[in-house]
């Protein structure tokens, strides 16, 4: 296999973009190889590594299909279902607490009144 052509950071030429690059334009590798790679230097680490692909090879990406948005839909939902309380947050639940912020950290002013 022969070796990747690497271009210096801002130098690649012309006909090469970053996978970001690519859907920006509303493309997708389409199953080709990385064909080539940028390099930023670092001062003290390794360097950072872009991989480029070729813009004439993408292909276009794929449409959404209603099963496709469907099945998103459920997955967005049960990142915000809280598994303690089973009630929609609203929002992402974060995997550190592990369910919504009410029920990580219960308001003790609450309990104090039930007597």
């Amino acid at each position: 296999m022969a070796a990747l052509p690497v271009f210096r950071w801002r130098l690649a030429p012309d006909g090469y973009a970053t996978y970001r690059q690519l859907r920006a334009r509303g493309l997708r590798p389409g199953g080709q190889g990385v064909a080539a790679q940028l390099e930023r230097p670092r001062r003290r680490r390794g360097p950072l590594v872009a991989y480029l692909y070729r813009i004439d090879r993408a292909k276009p990406v794929r449409p959404m299909t209603p099963a496709k948005w469907a099945a998103l839909e459920r997955a967005n939902t049960a990142r915000r279902t809280c598994p303690q309380c089973c009630r929609d947050a609203g929002y992402v639940i974060p995997p550190s607490l592990g369910t919504c912020v009410p029920c990580a950290y219960p308001d003790p002013h609450e309990s104090e009144g039930t007597a």
